[in-house]
């Protein structure tokens, strides 16, 4: 049953991403879940019509977490309930020689969402405070001074009219390792796996603790971290669309006002013309 529970939590210093429960539920059940999820879907589905229409806005969405974590399930399961026309992922591997040849926000930048349109980003620029700290791919002195740039260049977004929000899948480090395993005796999706993942887990406390200080230090009012319990995907699906629901909701009314207000100009022109 639907609760007054939170669904998701904010970055906090004094409070490690080890004491969030990745299994809580808020006392929602799975089927309860998906029934509110399907609700969310077709409301969030009208108001990005607004959305797309107007103009007014972009939307920025941040995917980050753990090999196994759900960003591409999240992708499917909660943003596929919208039009595609104005959905574009964008997922981040390891660089190009040739990005390397930029600095590190070069390749991010060429793909944030024009308005209109939702951007998803499966990874993003967080893996340069990410993996780059976590396996050494570059000194301290360099990827330190990257949460600055990051919050600048976030900066840069939301004051140009880019809603973002970013959402750090959490799963537990038992639940990874089931996950990866289920993976592993499929052998339709064994194909996911990469040496790779293992050896992240071998790094899994560093991953922790460079998430929970990339999560605070790059958290603020206008483009926010949500850490999201992710060991259950339904619940992960419910959380993902119901802080995106409230967003749009947030803005929806001056989307809508936007639109009628471009009507109204197009029908004075059309009656100024004798064509109305």
């Amino acid at each position: 049953m639907a609760t007054a529970q939170p669904l998701v939590f904010v970055p906090d210093p004094e409070r490690p991403l080890a004491e969030i429960d990745p299994g809580y539920t808020a006392d929602y059940d799975k089927e309860s879940a998906r029934a509110r999820l399907a609700v969310l879907g077709r409301e969030l589905d009208d108001m990005q019509d607004y959305l797309y229409a107007s103009r007014q806005h972009a939307v920025l969405v941040v995917l980050q977490g753990t090999d196994t974590s759900g960003k591409d399930g999240t992708i499917r399961d909660v943003f596929g309930h919208l039009d595609p026309l104005g959905c574009r992922v964008q997922a981040f591997k390891a660089p190009s020689e040739v990005e390397l040849a930029h600095d590190f926000l070069w390749r991010i930048h060429q793909v944030v969402p024009e308005r209109g349109f939702i951007g998803l980003f499966n990874r993003s620029h967080y893996e340069d405070v990410l993996a780059v700290r976590v396996r050494n791919l570059a000194p301290r002195e360099v990827w330190e001074r990257r949460y600055d740039h990051i919050n600048h260049f976030e900066r840069l977004l939301t004051d140009s009219g880019t809603l973002v929000v970013k959402f750090f899948l959490h799963i537990s480090k038992d639940e990874q390792k089931a996950r990866l395993q289920a993976r592993a005796e499929n052998t339709e999706k064994a194909w996911k796996i990469a040496p790779s993942d293992y050896e992240d887990r071998k790094l899994w406390d560093e991953y922790q603790q460079a998430y929970q200080e990339a999560l605070v230090r790059c958290h603020s009012a206008a483009a926010p971290w949500y850490i999201v319990p992710a060991n259950k995907k339904w619940f992960r699906n419910l959380a993902v669309a119901t802080v995106m629901h409230e967003l749009f909701r947030n803005h929806v009314e001056g989307w809508r006002s936007q639109l009628e207000a471009r009507g109204r100009e197009g029908l004075a022109t059309l009656k100024r013309l004798g064509l109305a």
